[in-house]
C-alpha cells in the first residue's frame, strides 16, 4: 500500500510542505475528514519488521470543544482539534516501526491540509493510555496533535520553510561512499539522491538529525549517531518509562526514504543486514538496511 495511492500530491511537497504546528484555529474536524484519518490509521496494525501498532483519533466534539483538555495535554499547544496516539507492542525494532507508520500518517494528514506536531514524553500514567486502553507491555512513544493552523501563523511558517533546509545538517556529514568518513557524492547516489535528500529533511527530536546512512552497492545502510541522554542507559529515560525517541526518529527517517524511493519507482525491502568489517564509531549504532532492487 502506497501513500501516494491515497492522496493525489507527491511525496517530496508533502515532506517539504509539512513543518512543526503549535497554534491551531478553533475549528473542529469535520466528521468527513475524521471518517478519512480513521480509515487510514486502521491500515497501520503492523510495521515493516512486525511489530504490532495500534493508533486512534481523539477529536474534539461539536458539543464540548474543551474535552481534550482533560487528557492534561501540554500548554504550548494551542487550540488542537484533535491527537493522534499510537500504542506499540515489544520488539526488536519496535520504535522504528512506530516512528515510521506515525510519520506516514502524518504526511497523511498534511495532505488533508491539516498541521500537526510531534509530542514526546512520559504517558505510560496519561490519560492517553487510559484512553487506548493500554496493555501492560505496550507503551505509547509519542502522540501528535492536529488540526487547522491558526492564519496570524502564515508569517512565520513562511519564514520556517524558507529555512528549513540552512537548519539541517549538511549531505557530506550524513551520507557515506563504502565507509564513515567518506561522503557520498550525488553523483554517487544516482537515483537514490532525492530519497536521501528526503532523510535529511526528517524531523528529529530536538532537531538531533540522528540518522547517518552508507551506501554499499545495492545496500543503504541506516546508522543511529546517539546523543548521550537519549537511550535507554539513561536512568531518566528508564524511571519516567519514556520512550527512545532517537529509535523513533529513525523510523521517520527510513519512512521518507522508502516513501520517496517508492514513488520515484524504485523497489527494495528493509533488512536486519549489518555490514562486514566496516569501522564505526562507538556511538554509532546500526539500524537496518534497504536492499535495493537490481
Amino acid at each position: 500500500m502506497e501513500l501516494t495511492d491515497q492522496i493525489d500530491m507527491s511525496v517530496t511537497d508533502l515532506i517539504k510542505r509539512r513543518h512543526s504546528s503549535r497554534t491551531f484555529a478553533s475549528i473542529r474536524l469535520s466528521d468527513h475528514v475524521i471518517e478519512k484519518i480513521e480509515m487510514f490509521l486502521n491500515m497501520h496494525e503492523e510495521g515493516s519488521f512486525h511489530t504490532p501498532l495500534r493508533f486512534r483519533l481523539l477529536a474534539a466534539t461539536e458539543g464540548d470543544p474543551q474535552a481534550l483538555r482533560q487528557l492534561g495535554t501540554y500548554g504550548f499547544i494551542k487550540n488542537p482539534a484533535g491527537f493522534i496516539i499510537g500504542a506499540v507492542a515489544p520488539g526488536e525494532k519496535n520504535l522504528e516501526d512506530f516512528g515510521f507508520a506515525l510519520q506516514r500518517i502524518i504526511l497523511f494528514i498534511t495532505s488533508l491540509g491539516l498541521g500537526s506536531c510531534w509530542l514526546g514524553g512520559s504517558f505510560a500514567r496519561s490519560r492517553f493510555a487510559a484512553t487506548m486502553a493500554l496493555a501492560e507491555d505496550e507503551m505509547i512513544p509519542a502522540v501528535v496533535a492536529i488540526g487547522f493552523e491558526a492564519a496570524d501563523n502564515a508569517a512565520r511558517r513562511l519564514i520556517r520553510r524558507l529555512a528549513k533546509a540552512d537548519t539541517r545538517k549538511p549531505w557530506d556529514a550524513l551520507f557515506f561512499d563504502s565507509a564513515f568518513g567518506k561522503p557520498l557524492s550525488r553523483e554517487s547516489a544516482g537515483d537514490y539522491e532525492t530519497p536521501l535528500d528526503m532523510v535529511r529533511l526528517a524531523p528529529s527530536a530536538s532537531n538531533r538529525q540522528p540518522w547517518r546512512v552508507i551506501q554499499q552497492g545495492a545496500f543503504f545502510h541506516f546508522y543511529l549517531q546517539r546523543t548521550p541522554g537519549y537511550d535507554k542507559s539513561n536512568n531518566r529515560i528508564e524511571l519516567l518509562r519514556t520512550a527512545d525517541l532517537q529509535r523513533v526518529d529513525m523510523g521517520i527517517a527510513m519512512c521518507h526514504f522508502q516513501l520517496t524511493a517508492e514513488e520515484l519507482g524504485l523497489s527494495g525491502m528493509w533488512q536486519v543486514r549489518p555490514p562486514e568489517h566496516l569501522a564505526a564509531d562507538a556511538a554509532l549504532v546500526y539500524v537496518a538496511s534497504w536492499h535495493a532492487a537490481e
